[in-house]
């Protein structure tokens, strides 16, 4: 054994005895969203195969990955053991069955996917046209209606990027119709043709249920639902629910609030109705972990992004003192 391996080995071990004695009886739940098959160049720290793959063979040595479901059962059960934590993905990505999919199965875990029902089969959700708007363009510079004016440079690289970030953080929180026509409006002015393949398709979301891995509801177009009139919302909670139990035929029992940030962008009032269409629990974004006594309708999600495992670990570890 390498030198190298011998002090991986420790680290790991370390982070194992010290999750032992700080986690207690409480439950970290990873959120993930696109696992691209490599380093995407315009979002290089986002998730990627290799990457996935090495924090998979990393997380196995001092975790124990539990399916959500389950977890969440020995949460209220009080039967949940130390360092246990969960992996969430949002949205609905064709990559979460083409490419994260197998590498949870090499590493013989499971997750629990919370698909956005309106954009399966060729759908796309309207940060995904901004970003592939830009990411294709050739024009080096983009004028657009709500920015006040500002003409947003696209000469490279990091330009893009942060066109992009000005562009999603103007809109994201406008009214459904709106941020579509904004979104609509700059894919227009970059004059390229969209992909229509980012999401899943029907069968892929039936062969991941049926290998194992669970599939929860994030209704049907992503709305941040404090922004909607009390009926919409509830539409939005409830037919993704049902349009999920429909396309698997079996019960879909999770919920993830689009967004997540408590009191921001879902009100209390949203967790009643979330209550009230029929699921056993709801994942909001707020950092944490979540013991015996947590909101089974708030559980705490997060992400450390550190591309360092030891790193990745040590964050995890800070994540449990959250309150």
């Amino acid at each position: 054994m390498t030198r190298g391996r011998i002090v991986d080995g420790a680290a790991f071990d370390l982070v194992a005895r010290a999750a032992t004695l700080v986690s207690g009886r409480t439950l970290s739940i990873l959120i993930f969203h696109r696992v691209h098959s490599d380093q995407d160049f315009l979002f290089p720290d986002e998730m990627y195969a290799k990457r996935f793959d090495c924090l998979l063979g990393g997380l196995t040595k001092s975790w124990y990955i539990l399916p959500l479901a389950t977890a969440i059962d020995k949460l209220r059960a009080g039967t949940l053991g130390s360092r246990c934590l969960s992996i969430t993905f949002d949205d609905g990505y064709a990559d979460n069955a083409t490419v994260a999919a197998p590498i949870l199965k090499r590493h013989g875990v499971s997750a629990t996917v919370f698909i956005t029902s309106g954009y399966l089969g060729g759908g796309r959700m309207w940060n995904d046209t901004v970003i592939e708007a830009i990411r294709g363009t050739e024009i080096s510079a983009l004028n657009l209606s709500f920015m006040d004016g500002n003409s947003l440079k696209l000469s490279n690289v990091m330009d893009r990027q942060q066109a992009i970030a000005k562009i999603i953080g103007n809109i994201k929180h406008l009214p459904g119709a709106e941020r579509l026509a904004a979104s609509e409006e700059v894919a227009l002015a970059c004059r390229v043709r969209l992909p229509d393949n980012l999401m899943m398709r029907p069968e892929q979301v039936r062969a991941l249920a049926a290998s194992g891995i669970d599939v929860g509801a994030h209704t049907v177009t992503h709305p941040i639902l404090a922004t909607l009139p009390d009926d919409a919302a509830r539409y939005e909670i409830s037919q993704g629910k049902l349009d999920l139990e429909e396309l698997i035929e079996k019960p879909v029992d999770l919920f993830a609030y689009p967004n997540g940030r408590p009191k921001i962008d879902y009100l209390p009032r949203h967790v009643e109705m979330v209550k009230a269409a029929g699921f056993g629990a709801a994942m909001a974004t707020s950092w944490g972990a979540s013991g015996a006594k947590a909101d089974f309708f708030q559980l705490a999600r997060f992400t450390p992004w550190d591309n360092n495992m030891l790193l990745f670990n040590l964050r995890l570890l800070k994540n449990l003192f959250v309150k």
